[in-house]
């Protein structure tokens, strides 16, 4: 098992751990108990340029694209394996890290990790081009070539997957990396940089560098030494990140906001979908950009489910994150949990009836906030059409499939959204009609790497995880022989 000290937290350059140039550090705040538990170095332009060289130096000169891909597989195959002999630890620092419940850090985010790099391994053994037939007198055929060096920018609510979902496609295609994951949540990210080295990754070809995004971020953005850029975060940011990519024609994927619907029709079983609603809105604690924040139930049974809610979301174990029995942890940190209270107050003045929940919980001095229904507000409130990302579940009551499929649609998220029927062709029709990347039948958060995922409309572009996720990390080239 890799050992870790949590101090000191450096930066990982070139295949070396370095303080930040000017000496700068920042703080890493437990969110179950509101106290800082170590430092890490704060990164800054002239860290940034050093890793994009190093990582540009590896790319050039073939330590990682001159591989074969099945020298890269068995390298990235080694990863996954590294993840798993080290779950327990991976496990306690995301949990620390980010407040998330150390059972779910092992079902999920450990498990998930592994199987992202052990994806893309297989893939990077069949990335392939194709013969063209063509009326010339030639051979025409294409190859893919990976894209250089690939920012990867990471948010605070899944560090260790979303990392994987990015770092783990860029090195299957023989890119290298420079890695910058989000100011909250950083350890994950460094203990990999020594999993990844150690499984034989050559120096320079995957960097990492902590810091603040108006800082870190916006120089690993800018450089002119990045070829790509492989973001996750909110809409806002994901404007401004494609807006600067796109001055110097950077290429870019983005999985940014969601506000995801969750239809509940009269013939659903209700017993099963009750289970599906509440891991939809409070998984994570709600910080999860593919969560069903907006409930739509078919009038019939719309007091019904509303009733039920009511008595089992209460029951909902919310706690310290340490305690295997806990399902709901802390809010990753103050900010994201003084947002939440904020929109439960809106909801409040714009006529909402708070069903349960609806206040923090005093905890161990934790960022903690109650797992809240919210019925009675029109489509337009704000609570309705805007990016909570905290536990809370606004409830709508709906008459026909058209209505449904309006309210489902009439936000400016489209990332993922869930169906509740047990009308095969009611669930076809309904899901062709739902603009959304991902739509869930009979259950929410079914992911598995082979299942790509990605937004429409403000909740992004480009797809993650499957093997369209590849090609968004190559370039095609197209060579053609004559054959007179």
């Amino acid at each position: 098992m890799t050992t870790f000290e949590l101090d000191p937290g450096q930066l990982f350059i070139g295949g070396q751990w370095r303080e930040a140039a000017d000496g700068a550090r920042t703080e890493v705040v437990d969110p179950s108990r509101g106290a800082v538990v170590t430092t890490v170095a704060e990164a800054g332009a002239a860290d940034v340029d050093a890793a994009v060289r190093a990582a540009r130096e590896a790319f050039d000169g073939g330590a990682w694209s001159g591989l074969s891909g099945r020298e890269r597989g068995r390298i990235l195959h080694r990863v996954a394996e590294l993840i798993r002999e080290n779950a327990d630890e991976l496990a306690r620092l995301e949990s620390l890290d980010v407040g998330k419940p150390i059972s779910l850090c092992h079902a999920v985010d450990v498990t998930n990790a592994a199987n992202d790099y052990e994806h893309f391994a297989a893939l990077a053994y069949s990335l392939d081009g194709a013969i063209r037939d063509t009326p010339m007198n030639a051979l025409a055929y294409t190859k893919r070539e990976p894209i250089g060096v690939v920012a990867a920018i990471t948010p605070f609510n899944f560090p260790l997957i979303l990392a994987g979902s990015k770092i783990g496609p860029a090195l299957a295609a023989g890119n290298t990396v420079v890695h910058k994951p989000a100011d909250e949540t950083p350890l994950s990210a460094l203990y990999m940089a020594r999993l990844l080295k150690e499984a034989g990754v050559p120096d320079g070809v995957v960097n990492v560098v902590t810091g603040t995004g108006p800082v870190a971020g916006e120089a690993l953005l800018r450089h002119r030494g990045v070829d790509k850029v492989a973001f996750t975060g909110s809409t806002a940011i994901g404007r401004h990140v494609a807006s600067t990519a796109g001055e110097a024609l950077k290429p870019v994927t983005m999985e940014l906001g969601g506000n995801a619907a969750h239809i509940v029709f009269e013939d659903a079983d209700l017993e099963k979908a009750v289970g599906a609603i509440i891991k939809a809105f409070v998984f994570n604690t709600g910080q999860f950009c593919m969560g069903g924040p907006r409930l739509l139930v078919a009038r019939p049974v719309h007091s019904t489910l509303l009733g039920i809610l009511s008595e089992a979301v209460p029951g909902v174990p919310v706690g310290d994150p340490r305690n295997p029995e806990t399902v709901v942890g802390p809010m990753a940190g103050e900010k994201h949990l003084k947002k939440v209270e904020e929109y439960v107050d809106i909801a409040r003045k714009e006529g909402g009836r708070i069903v349960c929940g609806g206040e923090r919980l005093d905890l161990d001095g934790g960022y903690y906030y109650k797992p809240t229904v919210i019925a009675d507000l029109s489509n337009d409130s704000r609570v309705v059409q805007e990016e909570i990302f905290g536990p809370v579940l606004t409830v709508q009551p709906f008459d026909t499939e058209d209505e449904a499929v309006e309210l489902a649609n009439s936000t400016p998220y489209g990332l993922a959204s869930g169906i509740q029927t047990q009308n095969l062709a009611r669930a076809h029709r309904i899901a062709d009609r739902l603009q959304a990347g991902i739509v869930w039948i009979n259950d929410w958060a079914m992911l598995d790497p082979a299942v790509p995922f990605g937004g429409v409309k403000d909740s992004g572009f480009g797809r993650e995880y499957g093997p369209e996720a590849l090609t968004a990390y190559t370039k095609v080239k197209s060579v053609v022989v004559s054959l007179d």
